[in-house]
């Protein structure tokens, strides 16, 4: 008699490990940790439309990883220790506009914009306050940044040597996903071809030297945030995900080893259903294509893993305290999806960077979801409804057809349809979907796909087709006005001050040195990490590292268009 689904789903259940806790309905009644008919397909089973794992979240629950980041490294470190002190599992740092540009804080086109929209880094020394009293070997950390995000790491690493950490231990992700930043949020520095450059040199660093921390957060949070439709978002990130996997190929490495790193940052929208059949299809999609085009052998390689944050975009300035209802709900979406960590966007976070008091809540709203609501006892618990499976598969079909368009801009006339042709292009050395992308990018198509996305939804609220509480309609309020939180011009003014010590206080020769050896292996192509880890150790700068590069590689400038 052969062995049914059900079968094989409750064999691997009973091999997982379950967490010790009360799986009843608040009214007692036992659960079963899955539910669906013989055939049907169960958690933990390819495509792994339901989940990842045969236990759901009875096995592990989602990390809840708040974001935050304002003004100087003391500043930042002291939100994150309230965060980790009142249940946070995670960290996920947000960087100032300057440190996301390559930028110094005493660089002219910083003057104003130090510390506004998240913390000042400039150096390995602000990364040791930033993390001080702070365990890295403990702690998974995320960093959402994507230029400069080779420098960024390396001053975390040396953050932990001097903290005495093991490196090769740290788990963690780093966004570093730079196509996103050509199709959605424009914070690059050189052109595609360098920054491939670097993110390659970091992948093989990472798969030989740190092989549980993931050297790419492929991001669809900001294609939606710019405006894109839930399909856009999900095929758009896909197959950034899929150049990643590409470049990894062309570097020799193994999908099996290289796959596992890469992991994904997703935008849980309003829609409730929609995001939930996004998630479920994003998943299915990665895994056929992991295996079946390129060649991915292993679960953990066909693997899709992702953060979400809730939809920045869908607060409202207007009756800002909805946004606590808006936030729950996409939070709940994200659950129900199977996400493996999450940040709940605080009420404030329109106006400003979010209050103490805010953040707390927007904490708090995970926790009770977590601990109150029950998602956690049963794996997708949605799987079967006629609904969210007609979705999902409506979702996948529109992804693929994009993915269609990605080729054939590549010059390829392939289509997602005939992945064992797709396959046999890869084996040949070419990279279809990474020439589809970045054509796309040169042309425009990309940004002109989400600006039209943009504009018919804008549409849509201005005939109040759609509708916003607060904004097009039951506008009448007897809210106040929020206080907000505002960074001192004098963190500014510190900031500088402290740099110009730092640079009194070292080797300048060491500095020169180690800066001119990094651009020697970047100009011979060769791996950048440990020269440019070196130049850290010697107190080298954000600026500085970057200027050496952009001294040679030169900078990127969109072109413009009408």
């Amino acid at each position: 008699m052969s062995e049914n689904a059900r079968t094989r789903w409750q064999a691997r259940y009973e091999k997982s490990r379950v967490r010790e806790v009360d799986f009843t309905t608040l009214s007692g009644l036992e659960l079963e940790p899955a539910y669906g008919t013989d055939d049907s397909e169960w958690p933990g089973e390819f495509p792994f439309t339901r989940g990842l794992y045969p236990t759901g979240y009875r096995g592990r629950s989602w990390t809840i990883r708040q974001l935050a980041g304002f003004g100087n490294a003391q500043q930042t470190n002291e939100r994150y220790r309230m965060i980790l002190g009142r249940g946070g599992g995670g960290l996920s740092v947000a960087f100032d506009m300057p440190t996301l540009m390559g930028r110094d804080s005493d660089d002219p086109k910083a003057l104003g914009e130090v510390g506004h929209c998240g913390v000042a880094i400039d150096s390995a020394a602000d990364m040791e306050v930033l993390f001080d009293g702070i365990d890295l070997g403990d702690v998974t950390t995320s960093m959402t940044i994507s230029g400069p995000a080779v420098p960024v790491f390396c001053m975390m690493i040396v953050a932990a040597e001097r903290a005495g950490v093991d490196t090769g231990k740290l788990n963690g992700t780093l966004q570093t996903d730079i196509f996103k930043e050509y199709i959605a949020q424009k914070e690059w520095i050189f052109g595609p071809e360098p920054h491939l450059k670097l993110i390659g040199d970091l992948m093989e660093y990472c798969a030989e030297s740190i092989p549980a921390y993931k050297p790419l957060s492929v991001s669809g949070y900001h294609i939606r945030e710019a405006g894109s439709t839930a399909a856009q978002e999900l095929a758009f990130t896909l197959a950034d995900g899929f150049g990643y996997v590409e470049l990894g190929l062309s570097r020799g490495l193994d999908v099996d080893v290289f796959a596992p790193g890469l992991s994904f940052f997703f935008d849980a929208h309003v829609d409730f259903f929609e995001e939930i059949a996004k998630f479920r299809a994003a998943r299915r999609i990665w895994a056929r294509w992991m295996r079946d085009v390129y060649g991915a052998k292993t679960d953990k390689a066909q693997w899709l893993r992702f953060h979400t944050q809730t939809a920045g975009v869908s607060l409202t300035a207007q009756q800002p305290y909805n946004n606590v209802v808006r936030t729950g709900i996409e939070a709940l979406s994200a659950v129900l999806g199977g996400t493996n960590s999450l940040h709940t966007n605080a009420l404030d976070e329109t106006l400003a960077l979010p209050s103490e008091q805010a953040a707390e809540i927007a904490l708090r709203t995970q926790q009770v979801i977590m601990e109150e609501t029950g998602v956690v006892n049963v794996a997708d618990p949605l799987g079967g409804s006629w609904y969210v499976e007609a979705l999902t598969d409506r979702i996948e079909a529109e992804a693929n057809a994009i993915f269609d368009k990605v080729l054939a801009m590549g010059g390829s006339t392939l289509t997602s349809d005939q992945p064992e042709r797709i396959a046999e292009a890869v084996a040949r050395g070419e990279a279809p979907i990474t020439q589809g992308l970045l054509r796309g990018i040169e042309e425009g198509w990309f940004m002109s796909e989400i600006a039209e996305a943009a504009f018919q939804y804008q549409v849509s609220l201005e005939k109040r087709e759609k509708r916003i509480v607060g904004v097009n309609c039951h506008t009448e309020s007897v809210t106040h006005d929020l206080e907000i939180l505002r960074v001192s011009h004098e963190v500014e003014v510190e900031q500088v001050r402290v740099l110009a010590a730092r640079r009194q206080a070292r080797d300048d020769a060491a500095v020169k040195e180690a800066l001119d050896r990094m651009v020697a292996a970047a100009l011979a192509d060769e791996n950048t990490i440990e020269p440019m880890l070196d130049a850290v150790r010697a107190e080298a700068t954000l600026g500085e590292i970057c200027d050496a590069l952009r001294a040679e590689w030169g900078e990127y400038r969109e072109p413009a268009r009408f």
